[in-house]
Order: structure tokens, then sequence, then C-alpha cells
């Protein structure tokens, strides 16, 4: 896994189990039920990053004999089950405790702890949050952030992306439940923001279930990179034309690669050897991002 996405992944970790603490001290002493929800959301966020390293260590392993394409696809796995984590364990423990407060709804104590704690964990998120962006926007380029989120193979910073605009939303709303309950004097409103916490959750996990789902059975790369990829096999003299380029991430920096190439039929079989080895060579130095590349000779009458 990329430094940079180690990197967020730890901030991250380091930020929500320092959150989970304090809100969970928080709920016990004012009694509130989306402080309580809160710090579920931030203990979940904690285990996913948890799997998350563990699933980048897994990827990182060399191949072997079962596994000749290497283990990339277990960060895309781990991010799968990331986001069903989210949608089972933040989404629904969010609803089914704001229900609970709606039902039987009781009055906590004084909110100025909840009211600390928010304003802390605001901030903790918010570093986390800024580390994530700035990892994400150097690998961007000049695509707008919703068609680089759409395009990323980066599956965990994706995931810290939208875990971590989750848990500020539901930040404020945890806030704004308590303010409204002080006010009015009624805690079921702590409940209904319980409530539409869980309900945030669940639509970001099903976000990330698409994405993760898409990944896990494998995308293809960038269409600039499979460009640049045909681009330099047809500059080898001998290649006549490519007629295809096939590509699958099985990992953020991990790209198979296959070439179906037209060579010139005057040449001989040790020549297209040599060539295939030429172009395997090229690819894998400008494009360290794929690890595996085969070229398949076939002919240009032929559909490929």
């Amino acid at each position: 896994m990329a430094t940079g996405s180690t990197r967020v992944i730890v901030t991250a970790l380091i930020a929500n189990v320092g959150i989970a603490i304090a809100k969970f001290i928080a709920a016990g002493i004012t009694g509130s039920s989306a402080m309580l929800t809160e710090g579920v959301h931030s203990l979940v966020d904690s285990t996913n990053q948890v799997l998350l390293l563990y699933g980048g260590r897994r990827a990182g392993k060399p191949a072997d004999v079962l596994h000749p394409l290497g283990y990339g696809r277990e960060l895309y796995f781990w991010s799968f089950v990331v986001a069903i984590m989210v949608f089972a364990l933040g989404a629904g423990v969010s609803i089914y405790e704001g229900i609970l407060h709606v039902l039987h709804p009781e009055h906590g104590g004084s909110p100025l702890i909840a009211y600390i704690v928010l304003g802390i964990s605001f901030a903790l998120e918010g570093w986390s949050t800024f580390e994530a962006i700035k990892a994400f926007g150097q690998t961007r380029g000049t695509k707008s952030w919703l068609q680089a989120v759409r395009d990323s193979k980066d599956a965990p910073t994706i995931v810290i992306l939208l875990e971590n605009s989750g848990a500020l939303a539901g930040l404020a709303i945890a806030a704004a439940g308590i303010f409204i309950s002080q006010m009015t004097g009624d805690p079921m409103w702590d409940g209904l923001a319980s409530i539409l916490i869980g309900i945030i959750l669940a639509g970001l996990a099903v976000l990330l279930l698409i994405e993760a789902k898409g990944l896990l059975i494998g995308e293809s790369a960038d269409p600039e990179l499979v460009e640049a990829i045909r681009v330099s096999a047809e500059a080898h003299d001998g290649v006549d034309k490519v007629l295809d380029v096939l590509t699958v991430h099985h990992a953020p920096d991990q790209i198979v690669a296959i070439i179906d190439a037209d060579f010139d039929d005057t040449i001989s079989a040790g020549d297209v050897e040599r060539l295939v080895r030429d172009i395997e060579a090229d690819v894998a130095k400008q494009f360290p991002v794929v690890t595996r590349l085969y070229v398949r000779p076939v002919s240009g009458l032929e559909p490929a």
C-alpha cells in the first residue's frame, strides 16, 4: 500500500480512538443518545482503520504458487468488509439507539461536557480529513473532486474521506440534537439526531459498497495510462499495430496488462521474442505501476 495511504489511515486511527473514548465518557455523564451513537461510530471507524492497515499489509505480499498475480485485491476485499461494518454497525446501532431514545426519552445531565467533547472531536476529525484530502489531492490531477473519487483505485483513502465526511456531519447533527433538546426540554430531539446520523451513515456505506465492489470485481486502469502503454508498444520497430490493451487493477499501485500486438510478418520468431522482451522492459521502466505485462502476438486480420 502506498505510503500516503498508510499515513492517512494511521492518522484517522489515532484520531478516532481518542474521539471514541471521549464520546463514551461524555455519553455516560450526559446520558445523550446521540453522543453514545457518535461513540459507537468512532469505535467502528477505528476498527475499520485497523482492517484497512491489515489489508494493506496483506496486499503487499509477493506472488506465490497459489496466487500468481499477488495479493493486491485483499486491500479491496477488506475495504468491502469495512463498508459492510459501516452499514451494519455504524448505521444500524445509530438508528436502533435513536428509536429507543425516541420511544423512551430520558433527560440527561449537563450538556457542557458533550459540547466540549464534540468540539475536540470536530478538531481531530478535521485533522484526519485534512490529511486525507491532501493525500488524495496529490493524485487527482486536473480532475474534479467528484470525478476523481469515481475514478480512484485508492480504496483506503476513499474510505477515510467518506467516513470522515459522515463523522463531521454526525458531530454537527449530534450537537444540534443536544442543543434543541436543551432549548425545548424535550430529549426526543436527541434521539431523532441519532436516527438522522444513522441514515447518513447508511447512505455513505452504500456508496462505499458500490465503489469497493467495482474494485473487487476488477476495474481497468485510467484511459490515459492505457493509451500511453499502447503508444509505448507501437513505438517499437517491428510492431505494425497494437490492437488492444487490457488492464485490471489488483491494488491501487498494482496493474496487470495484456497487449494484443500485430507484428511485422516478415520478421522471424526470434525477432518477435526480442520485441516482446523489449516492450515488457520499456513498459516496466515507464510505468512501474504495471506489475505484470503479457504481450500476445495476433494477426491484424483476426479479432483480438
